[in-house]
């Protein structure tokens, strides 16, 4: 059987190498010839390293595991040590390749509970803002092909060292001429190239793949991609979803808006690959020790992130998907006091607008809806709203785990704390041995869903990671927040039909989501009541 696999993996690599070529002149038909020269002789390159990657990863695998026995301490050691390989060659890859590797790699160190911990503790150190860096050189042809002059004339301070990077572009403190403090976004030079080579090694890929193993389907990788790219490479977009982002927490969500910020955008001295934007000093979402040094308490930023995201996703419909650590930072709200214990109230400021997704009014009531079915653990909801967001009949348990990270017989007990993961290596392997089992119908599901859904599990994904870095142990107060708001958000949507009936369904939902929020904090505090005494009996 591993003689057979390692051998389909080969014809794999080989089809992509034998194919690529073809596939790539056709992808990259152009009426630009500058253009097409240049997908020539890039996607090449980045096909052969793809494939001596994938060859080498799979060797590994092969060879390190082969006669162990499963479930020996040696099969685990030589696991825990190829993985760590494998994941550094990956690692390797994306940085070797840049663009949109880099993104994926980010993607790769937010799924904790469904790829090895090497990978994700690899990514996650290295994806978020070490990623590779454009030249100065190559920064002052940005800016003087965009602004017009070079950056000492633009600006009357200009740091020639990035204070971070990603894999579209960098961003370098300057200060204005009237003495304002700046970060300016740079688009790498690179990236209008690169970001047509990658869609087109990534379709190469993606679907020679497919012909080889039909299971394997996730051709709509690529439709996302060419749809979402050009939208990230123009900053003048990022700026405008900056600015409408907060316009509708002022206008929809008021009681927060306060405490959810954007840097204002310099629009004089921002184009399409230049963004000049207020600087913002904070701490980033995940460093929990700068974070109390500021006098904020991490449990109350961990509430914040779940609140704001969840009044995007179930009340306004326009979604920031990108928030991995490195675009969400905090700093005491500006306009609080410190309390008797010395605390301060967090302000989350969004970074990196490049991403947002809308949900039309249907969409947005039916994702609240199956929330509100999974907090409450009402399988007949589950079901329902599944089906109405493309998951079918037959996928909606596997639907309401992915979203979760929870096995059905977990989603659907009515425990107080039957969405919490434990964290522990039980709860990570169960998780890993279900992604394995059961990845041909994770490939369908993916394939059956909406992209603007596919793009809401992605923020779930970076949301479960941030939440995990504030809180050292598991929360319940995260689900109350997303069960309140998604029930909100059902409600708001039948007072909108303006008859008797809505109204009255209206009242009565209220009435039983008040009910169902006081018995989960009294579970809350009687949870907390006897932890506290088993710690005190411990001493």
């Amino acid at each position: 059987m591993a003689t057979r696999s390692l051998w389909r993996a080969k014809l794999a690599l080989s089809a992509t190498a034998l194919f690529g070529g073809a596939a790539a002149a056709t992808i990259t038909t152009s009426e630009d010839p500058a253009m097409t020269m240049k997908l020539y002789s890039t996607v090449p390159v980045r096909l052969l390293r793809d494939s001596i990657t994938a060859a080498a990863i799979a060797f590994d695998y092969e060879y390190s595991l082969w006669g162990l026995p499963e479930g020996s301490s040696e099969r685990l050691k030589a696991k825990h040590e190829v993985h760590l390989r494998s994941a550094r060659k990956l690692q390797e890859l994306c940085f070797k390749n840049g663009g949109i590797y880099i993104k994926l790699g980010q993607h790769i160190g937010q799924l904790e509970y469904l790829v090895p911990e090497e990978y994700v503790r690899t990514m996650r150190e290295s994806m978020l803002n070490k990623c590779p860096v454009s030249s100065y050189e190559q920064v002052c042809e940005v800016i003087e092909k965009e602004l017009g002059d070079k950056p000492d004339k633009i600006f009357s301070e200009f740091d020639p060292v990035p204070i971070a990077s990603a894999s579209l572009a960098q961003v370098h403190v300057a200060r204005t001429h009237n003495g304002q403090k700046v970060a300016v976004k740079v688009q790498h030079t690179h990236m209008t190239d690169t970001a047509a080579a990658d869609c087109a090694t990534v379709d190469v890929i993606v679907n020679t793949l497919h012909r080889v193993f039909p299971s394997f389907d996730y051709r709509w990788l690529i439709v996302e991609m060419r749809e979402s790219l050009p939208k990230e490479l123009d900053f003048l977009n990022e700026a405008k979803n900056s600015e409408k982002c907060l316009h509708n927490f002022l206008k929809l969500s008021p009681q927060i808006a306060a405490y959810v910020y954007a840097p204002k955008v310099h629009w004089n001295l921002s184009t399409s690959k230049l963004l000049t934007m207020e600087f913002i000093d904070g701490a980033q979402v995940n460093d929990v020790k700068t974070i109390k040094k500021l006098g904020i308490r991490p449990d109350e930023v961990a509430r914040l992130v779940s609140e704001t995201f969840a009044e995007m996703m179930f009340k306004h419909g326009f979604v920031h998907c990108d928030p991995h650590a490195a675009n969400l930072i905090v700093r005491p709200l500006p306009s609080s006091r410190k309390s008797i214990l010395g605390k301060r109230k967090p302000q989350l400021v969004l970074l990196d607008h490049g991403l947002y997704k809308e949900l039309d009014d249907e969409t947005r009531t039916n994702y609240a809806a199956l929330w509100k079915g999974l907090i409450f653990s009402d399988a007949n909801a589950i079901k329902k709203n599944s089906a109405k967001l493309g998951a079918g009949e037959d996928l909606y348990a596997l639907f309401a785990g992915i979203l979760t990270m929870r096995p059905w017989n977990r989603v659907i007990d009515t425990s107080i704390d039957h969405l919490v993961i434990q964290g522990n290596d039980s709860d990570r392997s169960e998780l890993q041995m279900y992604a394995s089992q059961y990845f041909p119908q994770i490939t369908e599901l993916l394939r059956r869903l909406p992209r603007v859904i596919l793009l809401m599990l992605k923020t779930n994904d970076c949301l479960r990671s941030v939440s995990n870095a504030l809180l050292q142990e598991p929360s319940l107060e995260t689900f109350m927040i997303v069960g309140r708001i998604s029930s909100e958000a059902i409600i708001e949507a039948k007072l909108q039909k303006r008859s008797f009936l809505s109204w009255l369904s209206a009242w009565l939902d209220e009435i039983q989501l008040e009910a169902r929020l006081f018995i989960m904090r009294v579970a809350l505090w009687l949870l907390r009541l006897r932890k506290l005494s088993w710690q005190l009996a411990l001493k």
